[in-house]
């Protein structure tokens, strides 16, 4: 799948003959990817010919489960809900889970190969991740996330997935949460990430870049992604967790593109569907708030023509973080909410 490919159609040559002399006319109609709705075959890497990729929908999850459990109590009106998340292709997430992450990635690929289709990952292990809120955590040493990036791109090698890099981290470097010496040695390793992933022709890599509500001076954001490597992704992703409506991440992810050299990005759609909750305080706005729902559907055909996708990468039903109302810590699979979220 060629990196970026311009896509053309060809025109339609148009010959017609009379019987007393002979007509010929031709019309040629070139329509450029820059001119037209992005679609499956428009993504980095995209195959050639009449094939067009999907996302892979992980056959197991909490939300697979919470549906058999609700059928085996006679919940049904709970289980139809849950299944709209269930039956969704999401990101899996690999962070500081205990397990082997290589062999967690290796087994995801090569069952979405089976399958004939796309996985999504999301990478969240930088050190100093969330700053120390409620996802804080990561590798405790550059050299730790170096050699952990490492095994999983090894994993991955010759398959086809689209990976999300570090949520948060760039937009979380701009903020301040880090000084100057921090700073230079996150985006040196969120750039290491960047090339080790697109060193696979078959991976197609986007790094986060926040959300319409966060660093809302492109300028600023810009010129970090700069700093982080994206010129060597595939584009940038937005909205990563977060709740801004569909249409402010395109018009935020445009203006940014034109700072970018009209670079790509993709879209979380998961829990946007009632766009954000009011700004009440810091948590309240971002932190597992009531009254959202579930957004649009994760597609690799978006019908905008820098937006690649839209994906469900923050996975809907995991909490924000123990932030009130009993949620459980962040990345913990929270039942009151995923009803929530799928009745809207």
């Amino acid at each position: 799948m060629a990196r970026h490919r311009v896509a053309r159609r060809r025109g339609l040559l148009v010959v017609a003959a009379g019987l007393v002399g002979v007509l010929t006319a031709a019309w040629f109609v070139v329509r450029s990817l820059s001119d037209s709705p992005a679609s499956e075959a428009d993504l980095p890497h995209a195959s050639p010919g009449p094939y067009k990729p999907s996302l892979y929908v992980e056959p197991a999850g909490p939300a697979v489960d919470q549906v058999r459990t609700y059928e085996s109590e006679g919940r049904t009106a709970e289980a139809t809900a849950i299944r709209k998340i269930a039956d969704r292709p999401v990101a899996a997430w690999f962070a500081d889970e205990t397990t082997d992450p290589a062999a967690r990635a290796r087994d995801l690929v090569t069952s979405a190969a089976v399958a004939g289709k796309i996985p999504v990952l999301t990478l969240y292990r930088i050190p100093q991740r969330d700053c120390g809120s409620h996802s804080g955590g990561g590798a405790t040493t550059p050299a730790e996330y170096s050699a952990w990036i490492g095994s999983i791109a090894a994993a991955i090698a010759g398959h086809r997935a689209i990976v999300i890099v570090e949520p948060d981290a760039v937009a979380q470097a701009v903020q301040g949460c880090l000084n100057e010496t921090e700073r230079v040695q996150r985006y040196k390793l969120l750039g290491q990430a960047i090339d080790k992933f697109s060193a696979n022709p078959q991976v197609s890599v986007y790094l986060d870049g926040g959300n319409p509500s966060w660093i809302t001076d492109t300028t600023r954001m810009g010129d970090a992604l700069k700093r982080a490597g994206v010129a060597r992704a595939d584009g940038f992703a937005l909205n990563v967790a977060n709740f801004e409506t569909t249409e402010a991440n395109i018009d935020y992810g445009t203006r940014l593109s034109k700072k970018l050299g009209g670079s790509r990005f993709v879209v979380d759609t998961s829990r946007n569907g009632n766009g954000p909750a009011p700004k009440t305080d810091y948590d309240g706005h971002w932190c597992n708030p009531p009254g959202r729902a579930l957004g649009d559907a994760p597609t690799l055909q978006t019908g905008h023509k820098l937006v690649d996708a839209f994906l469900w990468i923050k996975r809907p039903g995991e909490s924000d973080g123990a932030c009130g109302d009993g949620a459980p810590e962040a990345g913990k699979w929270w039942p009151k909410y995923a009803l929530e979220l799928a009745r809207g």
